[in-house]
Parts: C-alpha cells; structure tokens; sequence
C-alpha cells in the first residue's frame, strides 16, 4: 500500500501522487515518512522536500513556511511557497 502525497503551495498544487518515502525538513530535524507512519503534524523548515514515488522516480522541491500533516495513508503538505527542482 502506498503512501497518498498532497504537496501545495498557497496558489497552486505542486504535485499529487503515490509514493514510497517523503523526506522533510521540519523545524525539529529531517523526518521521513512510509506507509503505516503514525499520524503527526509537523512545521516546515525552509528546504527540501524528496518524494520517492512508488515506481521508484524521485522528486525535488523546495518548500518553506508551512506544515506537513500525516493521517492514515494520507500524507499533505502545505508550503506558503513550493516549487518542483526535478
């Protein structure tokens, strides 16, 4: 089972999809995140954000002044600013 990604800035949707591993910078340390993670809320810390999709690709953004939240399968990340590096 797949971990459900939501990653959002505050105009647009950055990307949404499956994934395998998020990694985060939270303003406690770097967090990563697989299915079955136990639920949490967190606040970013201005920099990456590394997606490892469920097919094995992996994607980059940058994002800052936000939070991510984890519940179930569902993981969102919401940035005041985020973009995609690769």
């Amino acid at each position: 089972m797949a971990l459900n990604v939501s990653l959002v800035s505050a105009d647009a949707e950055v990307w949404s999809g499956e994934a395998s591993l998020v990694v985060a910078k939270t303003v406690e340390g770097e967090i990563g995140i697989m299915t079955g993670h136990e639920p949490i809320l967190a606040i970013l810390a201005e920099g990456q954000v590394r997606i490892t999709k469920a097919d094995g690709s992996k994607i980059i953004a940058n994002a800052q002044d936000g939070f991510l939240s984890m519940e179930g399968s569902e993981l969102t990340i919401v940035a005041g600013n985020a973009a995609l590096i690769s």
